[in-house]
């Protein structure tokens, strides 16, 4: 029979090991969430007949905490997107600061009092629909010396209740923005949601040539394939990542 001496090293040896494997690195649910996505944009990018050469992943953060951002951040991510100037003035000041190379976009409507903020915070606005909001920016911009890359938002479904300027006038706001000297570099929409999106996608990109702009934001957690395959240069995606979002902390 095993010897007393023996059974205590052999007690010792495994609560060690229990220790240890205690002590292991774990990839959290957010950064596994991201490598899968990376994934799935990957197999994307290799199934399309001609896409972007780049497809930046937008990690949506809204309503989701600072903790989870930095989740994400410590993952490697670093591109960020939010739809509310409030709100990500409560996360991000701070965390930029801890991290310089994070990127930031807003990605939702924005009002015209709200510019001087915006051009603050954000690297990239996705929502300039409007010429009014274009000289707001335009003013904010040079007061701050900055030049953040624009994207016109299009409301590519012409539906009532969205922002963003109808697909015929889209090229007229692009000219006129450029005029002023902002740096408009792409277009922006979110398809109808009762609908197929890839002939949305594809009027975008349309768009996007005729104006002569290189950068695509469109696609999100149920679509972002589709949209890869039509030239997407900017995805974004929120839920698959974070998880769904409680809307009680969207004020």
């Amino acid at each position: 029979m095993p010897s007393a001496r023996w059974a205590e090293s052999r007690i010792a040896a495994l609560a060690s090991f229990r220790l240890a494997a205690l002590s292991l690195p774990t990839m959290s649910a957010i950064a596994a969430n991201l490598a899968e996505i990376n994934r799935r944009i990957e197999t994307a990018r290799k199934a399309a007949l001609k896409p972007a050469p780049a497809t930046h992943l937008i990690a949506v953060s809204k309503t989701h905490p600072a903790e989870a951002v930095r989740e994400a951040l410590l993952a490697g991510h670093r591109l960020f997107g939010e739809s509310k100037v409030q709100e990500a003035q409560g996360k991000f000041p701070a965390l930029k600061a801890e991290y310089p190379d994070l990127e930031l976009h807003m990605i939702g409507g924005l009002q015209t009092n709200k510019a001087k903020e915006a051009v603050a915070l954000f690297d990239a606005i996705h929502s300039l629909d409007r010429i009014k909001l274009a000289h707001a920016l335009k003013a904010e911009c040079d007061k701050q010396g900055k030049n953040p890359a624009l994207f016109v938002q299009v409301n590519i479904g012409e539906e009532a209740q969205k922002s963003g300027v109808a697909p015929k006038q889209t090229l007229a706001l692009v000219e006129e923005s450029r005029s002023l000297g902002l740096n408009v570099q792409g277009l922006m929409c979110v398809p109808p949601v009762d609908q197929a999106p890839a002939p949305y996608f594809g009027l975008l990109k349309t768009l996007a040539e005729d104006a002569g702009l290189p950068l695509l934001s469109m696609g999100m957690s149920d679509d972002f394939d589709i949209a890869i395959r039509f030239g997407a240069t900017h995805v974004r995606v929120g839920t698959a990542i974070f998880g769904a979002r409680d809307y009680s902390q969207d004020q």
